[in-house]
């Protein structure tokens, strides 16, 4: 229902931006409830229906309201004509006496407008319709090239992504939150041995809270996107490369702002290791990872039908996952059938960046020989010796490449399908039937029956014709012509 819960001015406005639509080339279908005159004039074609049977189908305007004025059904003046419509077919309750008489007018419309269609169905082809909707619809889908596509998506998703105001303040109190508790847990960690064990506990932490919630945000959003992006897709608007891409760039800002924010606070809170270069390559690894996990999320929303299975779903991949993720199970420890799970864990590769950028180069109070007295010490024990942040970053963005990758090819696979509209065979486009009346004495001439009209003003039954043969003429029995 177009107007509901819009005024009769805002339901004009709204149908003004359809007509325009319509004008633009674009099909429009609406229902619209007790349209005022000036709305009522906009419209091109109307379909009138009452208890699921149809009553007229035609042209708008004057043509609907000359159709029923054959029946002795005139509009007066100076009223909408919408109105008048509305009323002839309405049934009226109030008494068994309008019920019925109010039945009886409109079984007769329904009646004398199913005949006429049966006059008319089978007397005009469509194969020049269908060609020029064919043709249309070829014009429609060579809209367009790749980067004039890339351009307009790049901007509907930075407007997209920059004023979802609602989502980007509780991901900004979620990251103040989270970098806060964390940093009070890991107050200004020491040198001692046993904030080795601290050191790594945060940096997992870290690792695991970023991922999460960039996935859960993509995986909540997504799925209900896909159904537009299919939507528009199917009608040719643009094509999935530009759309993959222009979100990915899109994105870049809004989502480097949280991972930024949560490693600005938790820095200093917790005293890591402190330089400035140490700390611009802790959040640039935060942030890659961050955006790994939402092309993660994007994936996982392609892959499922409806919002609650994406978190469902996510989750639980990314739980595999962090079990991979080089603290819990050390990597020379890992089953063989397992271990390609975590070269392509995006939270191992993000927290054995972080350990190397954290324990490279750092010294430990330490009183036995057995203690750890270095930061390279601490790497051995967890399988990151001989590692780079240079190579954790490249395997973050093939990680990346790959989950966008695998979204295109879920998003190709499971884009609506169509049967091609095709127009019918020659041989098969029925030649139109005409029906004569036989005549038993040629020189008496046909009298057209009285005025269809009676003196309540309602139609009379529809005509019937009888042939000169004792049996009547089947119109649906072609074997004789």
């Amino acid at each position: 229902m177009m107007s509901s819960g819009l005024d009769a001015f805002q339901a004009e406005k709204v149908m003004e931006t359809l007509r325009q639509l319509a004008q633009d080339g674009h099909t429009v279908i609406c229902s619209i409830h007790q349209p005022r005159g000036s709305v009522y004039a906009k419209f091109d074609d109307i379909v009138l229906l009452t208890e699921g049977s149809l009553v007229y189908a035609g042209p708008a305007r004057d043509e609907s309201i000359a159709y029923f004025s054959k029946f002795g059904y005139v509009c007066p003046d100076h009223v909408n004509p919408a109105e008048f419509l509305a009323d002839l077919i309405s049934v009226d309750y109030s008494s068994a006496e309008s019920v019925y008489a109010s039945k009886k007018r409109i079984d007769g419309l329904v009646e004398s407008f199913a005949e006429q269609m049966s006059s008319t169905l089978y007397a005009t082809s469509l194969t020049p319709k269908i060609t020029t909707n064919l043709r249309k619809k070829n014009i429609t889908k060579s809209k367009g090239g790749f980067w004039r596509q890339f351009r307009l998506l790049l901007r509907r998703a930075w407007m997209q992504a920059s004023r979802d105001g609602p989502t980007n303040k509780v991901r900004t109190r979620m990251s103040v939150a989270s970098a806060l508790i964390f940093g009070s847990v890991f107050w200004r960690m020491g040198r001692s041995q046993t904030s080795i064990q601290d050191r790594m506990g945060l940096l997992q932490v870290a690792a695991i809270n970023t991922a999460m919630a960039a996935l859960t945000k993509t995986a909540g959003v997504f799925p209900k996107e896909r159904a537009i992006v299919d939507r528009e897709r199917a009608k040719g608007s643009y094509s999935l490369g530009p759309y993959l891409l222009s979100k990915l760039l899109a994105e870049i800002p809004v989502g480097a702002a949280f991972p930024l924010l949560f490693g600005t606070i938790l820095y200093p809170m917790s005293r890591l290791h402190p330089t400035i270069s140490r700390f611009g390559k802790f959040c640039g690894i935060v942030t890659t990872e961050s955006f790994a996990a939402s092309a993660m999320g994007l994936t996982v929303g392609a892959m499922v039908p409806t919002t609650e299975a994406a978190l469902a779903l996510g989750p639980s991949l990314m739980t595999v996952f962090i079990v991979f993720g080089g603290y819990y199970v050390n990597a020379e420890n890992t089953p063989i059938i397992f271990r390609w799970i975590p070269r392509i864990s995006l939270i191992r590769w993000a927290f054995q960046g972080l350990c190397i950028n954290e324990f490279s180069g750092l010294h430990f109070d330490h009183q036995n020989s057995f203690d750890v007295q270095s930061g390279e010490q601490a790497l051995e024990r967890l399988s990151f010796g001989g590692s780079r942040i240079k190579d954790t970053v490249i395997a973050q963005s093939r990680i990346l490449l790959f989950w966008y990758y695998t979204t295109y090819l879920l998003l190709e696979k499971n884009k609506p399908k169509y049967q091609q509209l095709e127009p019918p065979p020659q041989d098969q486009i029925q030649t139109p039937i005409t029906i004569e009346l036989l005549e038993s004495e040629p020189e008496e001439q046909y009298q057209p029956p009285e005025s269809p009209l009676s003196e309540q003003g309602k139609p009379n039954e529809p005509l019937e014709f009888e042939s000169p043969s004792s049996e009547p003429l089947n119109l649906f029995d072609l074997e004789g012509f």
